[in-house]
C-alpha cells in the first residue's frame, strides 16, 4: 500500500536527496519547509551547502510540471509541495505560528483527508516526534543514512584452532583459516587453542593471500608507550600498516585512540620517512561553530580547540621519543614541516598526497563531511578517523547518523579499510569509573 510521507526540514538539510529515497510512496513537502530552507541557503557551513543543494534539486523537478500539483519520481512515487489555501489552526493549545507546528498541521491535514492511506511524518527532531505522536500522528526518524550500532562490528573475531595449528602459527607467524571467504579484510583475530591449555595468539587477516599473520607491533613500543591490551595491540598493527589506507578507531574516552594514532603517525613520518607530513585535524565544535569570537590570530583562535592534540604530542615527545631523536618539542616538527595541526574548516578543496592524516573527534562530522575529508586524500595517503559515537556535540547528528559510524559500517570489508572498536579504558582508574558509571 502506498503511503504519504510528510518530510520535516531537517531531513532535507541532513540529506538533500532524501525526497528521492521513499521508493514508490508519495512525498509531501509543506511550503513551510521551503521557507525554512531559504533561510539557511546563505550559511557558509554544511547546513548552507545542503540547503542550496535541496533548492537546485527541487528546481530540477519543476521541469516535469508544477510541484504544487505533484510530479513523478524515478521509483514510482510522487513529489508534492503542499500549499494550503489558508494557514490552519490547531484545535489544541499549541502556537500555530511556529514553523514546526505549521508543518505538523500539514501532516494532520493529509492524515484526515485520506484516512485509508497511511500518513507518516518524518523528522530527525526528537522533540517534534514526541509532539507529533501526542497529536496522533504516525512518526519516524529518517533512517536512510542511519546505521544500526549493533551491526557496527568490533573488528575482532575469535577462531578456535588445534594446539598443533597454534604451535605452527607461533613458528611461521601465519595461518590459513578454512573459512577465509567469510572473514572481512583486515579483521583482527584472536586464535584460541581448543585444548585445555587455554593458549591464545593475536593476528590479523590479510585479504591477500587470505591468511592470518602475526601482529607487527614493535616490542619496544612507540615513543615510550606500549599497548596495554589486545585492542591497543590490534590498533597499533593497523596504524602501522601502510596497506590499510583508511582506519576507523572507535572507542570511549580513555581507550588510547588519539594517543596511539599520534604515536604511529610520528613513527611513520619522523622516524621512518614513509610520509611527507603528519596532518592532525579535528572539527571545531564549540557551543557556536564560529571561531572568530576568540581574540588573536588564527593560531591563537584555534589553540583552545586543538589543545587536546598538543597535550598528546607533548606527552609522546616527553615520554622518550624526543630524547632519542634530539627533538625538544613539537614546535620543531612544525618548523620542519613534518607536523601540521589545523581544523577541518580549511580542508575543503585541498589535495593531500603522501600524508598521514588523523581526524580526531570524527563523530561530530556528518557523513557528507567525512566523505569530503576522505576524498581529499591523494596517492600514498593514510587517513585515521577516531571518535566516540556516544559523545557527540554536533546537534545535527546522533550516534547512528554521524560520519564515523556510517563510514565504519559502509566501508567494512574493503581490502584497504580497517576498523577496531576499543572498549577498555587505560587512562586511569578514575577515568574508567567515570566513563562507565557517570
Amino acid at each position: 500500500m502506498k503511503k504519504n510521507y510528510v518530510l520535516d526540514t531537517n531531513v532535507l538539510i541532513h540529506d538533500p536527496h532524501a525526497f528521492l529515497k521513499f521508493e514508490d510512496n508519495d512525498v509531501i513537502l509543506p511550503i513551510y519547509v521551503i521557507e525554512e530552507i531559504d533561510q539557511f541557503k546563505r550559511d557558509a557551513n554544511e547546513r548552507g551547502r545542503n540547503a542550496r543543494t535541496v533548492s537546485r534539486l527541487l528546481d530540477a523537478q519543476r521541469a516535469k510540471g508544477p510541484l504544487s500539483k505533484g510530479v513523478d519520481l524515478p521509483d514510482g512515487g510522487r513529489l508534492l509541495v503542499h500549499v494550503p489555501v489558508r494557514r490552519l489552526e490547531l484545535k489544541i493549545a499549541l502556537n500555530p505560528n511556529t514553523g514546526d507546528h505549521a508543518i505538523l498541521q500539514t501532516a494532520l491535514e493529509f492524515r484526515d483527508e485520506a484516512p485509508d492511506k497511511p500518513t507518516i511524518f518524518v523528522t530527525m527532531d526528537v522533540n517534534l516526534r514526541i509532539r507529533a505522536d501526542a497529536l496522533g500522528l504516525t512518526t519516524q526518524t529518517y533512517e536512510n543514512s542511519a546505521v544500526d550500532l549493533d551491526r557496527v562490528e568490533t573488528g575482532i573475531i575469535e577462531l578456535n584452532i588445534t594446539a598443533a595449528e597454534l604451535d605452527k602459527f607461533f613458528e611461521s607467524s601465519s595461518f590459513k583459516p578454512t573459512e577465509a571467504d567469510k572473514i572481512n579484510a583486515n579483521a583482527c583475530v584472536v586464535l584460541r587453542d581448543d585444548s585445555a591449555r587455554s593458549r591464545t595468539a593475536l593476528g590479523r587477516f590479510h585479504h591477500e593471500p587470505k591468511e592470518i599473520r602475526a601482529l607487527k607491533t614493535p616490542r619496544e613500543g612507540l615513543l615510550g608507550i606500549r599497548p596495554r591490551n589486545k585492542e591497543q595491540a590490534f590498533a597499533l598493527d593497523l596504524l602501522l600498516d601502510d596497506d590499510v589506507k583508511l582506519l576507523t578507531v572507535v572507542g570511549k574516552a580513555g581507550t588510547g585512540k588519539t594517543l596511539l594514532a599520534l604515536a604511529a603517525g610520528l613513527r611513520r613520518v619522523v622516524d621512518d620517512g614513509a610520509y611527507a607530513r603528519l596532518l592532525v585535524s579535528r572539527p571545531v565544535m564549540p557551543l557556536g561553530r564560529d571561531i572568530g569570537f576568540l581574540p588573536g590570530d588564527v593560531d591563537q583562535k584555534l589553540n583552545p580547540w586543538m589543545q587536546p592534540i598538543y597535550d598528546n604530542l607533548e606527552f609522546l615527545l616527553v615520554a622518550g621519543g624526543s630524547k632519542r631523536r634530539g627533538v625538544r618539542g613539537f614546535e620543531e616538527l612544525f618548523d620542519a614541516g613534518q607536523l601540521q595541526v589545523e581544523p577541518l574548516t580549511y580542508i575543503r578543496g585541498r589535495s593531500l598526497p603522501h600524508q598521514y592524516v588523523i581526524v580526531d573527534e570524527a563523530q561530530n562530522l556528518t557523513p557528507h563531511e567525512v566523505k569530503t575529508v576522505i576524498t581529499r586524500c591523494g596517492e600514498g595517503t593514510k587517513i585515521i578517523l577516531t571518535g566516540d559515537p556516544f559523545q557527540i556535540d554536533n546537534p545535527y547528528v546522533d550516534s547512528s547518523t554521524n560520519g564515523l559510524s556510517v563510514t565504519a559500517d559502509r566501508l567494512r570489508g574493503e581490502p584497504i579499510v580497517g576498523h577496531i572498536l576499543m572498549s577498555k579504558g587505560e587512562r586511569s582508574e578514575l577515568a574508567n569509573i567515570a566513563a562507565n558509571k557517570l
